[in-house]
């Protein structure tokens, strides 16, 4: 009896959590949401971190609130956004550097599958190696010949440690034997700028900063670090074409701080997932050089293991180190 009695207070407490979880979906959000952005207004991430904003704030009738903090390659953004109350009302977008890549190269004051739940990915594309239009190289083979043969060093912009920039830089000369010198940015629009001023000679680039000059005739596009020919640029032909293995694609996704309720949590990602299946999100997306997807958190959390085991390797076999 007894134990009957304690099994009954188990279940009505459970079923107690289980309604009021289901009533604060019901009410969630009630108040503005904030949106951490982990590198500057104006690019990719910002960009893209804008249109999710002004979508899900449309869905949720309150605002979303943009809060960007650049940075440490992605890190001093991520840390905040560790450190906010567990509440649904934070959110933040990482992509490989920040979420994944940061934790392999240098010690960081958050780790991902510690501090945060996964939510979906939102969006995939590969970088673009561009170059300044005074440099005299029109195909990947002549950046690489220039660089052999040139009586000065190039130099070539980053989004600084661990951002897909960086990585593909690194895998660039690790697989030519090119020598360059890495010049580190707070974001890669802010590379970007540089190399259209002639202060830096290349960069893998986001697709949106660089197209915008590129079409300007102010940068010249070399080649996609995508594996194939990509869809949105398909007139830019792959790196891995000229040199095989040369792939290293961009992602980002949405993270909420460990803790969050886990009713919050199903409606946000069925929320998430809503807003990046809206044709005109997908069209936004496209025009900012990337693809709008959605994952189930399992998936998000296996793909940034992956990504994680993936550079890991990289950064060993290429004996990357942060100076």
């Amino acid at each position: 009896m007894r134990r009957f009695l304690i099994s009954a207070v188990v279940a009505a407490g459970m079923t107690g959590v289980l309604m009021q979880g289901a009533a604060l979906a019901q009410t969630y959000p009630s108040k503005p949401v904030k949106l951490i952005v982990t590198y500057p207004a104006g690019g990719s991430s910002d960009l893209m971190a804008r249109l999710l904003g002004r979508k899900l704030s449309e869905l949720w009738s309150q605002p979303v609130i943009i809060d960007n903090r650049p940075g440490a390659a992605g890190s001093i953004g991520m840390d905040f956004a560790a450190k906010q109350p567990p509440d649904g009302y934070s959110f933040v977008i990482g992509n490989v550097g920040p979420a994944t890549v940061n934790l392999l190269l240098t010690k960081v004051p958050y780790n991902v599958e510690r501090d945060f739940i996964a939510v979906s990915l939102i969006s995939t594309g590969p970088n673009i190696l561009i170059v300044n239009p005074k440099v005299p190289a029109k195909s990947l083979g002549e950046l690489i010949d220039l660089a052999k043969t040139g009586s000065d060093k190039l130099n070539y912009g980053t989004s600084g440690p661990g951002s897909i920039s960086h990585l593909a830089g690194e895998m660039f000369k690790n697989l030519t034997g090119v020598s360059a010198v890495e010049i580190p940015y707070k974001g890669g629009i802010l590379g970007v700028q540089d190399l259209v001023a002639g202060h830096i000679q290349y960069i893998f680039s986001d697709s949106l900063p660089a197209m915008q000059f590129i079409k300007a005739g102010r940068a010249r596009a070399l080649c996609v670090t995508s594996a194939e020919r990509n869809q949105l640029e398909p007139e830019i032909p792959p790196c891995a074409e000229a040199v095989p293995g040369l792939v290293a694609v961009n992602w980002w996704g949405v993270l909420l701080p460990k803790g969050t309720p886990k009713a919050i949590t199903d409606k946000f990602h069925a929320d998430i997932v809503k807003v990046m299946q809206d044709p005109d999100v997908k069209k936004k997306f496209a025009e900012l050089g990337v693809d709008a997807v959605s994952s189930s958190p399992e998936q998000f959390t296996a793909f940034m293991r992956a990504e994680s085991a993936k550079y890991a390797k990289l950064i060993k076999e290429a004996g990357i180190k942060v100076e």
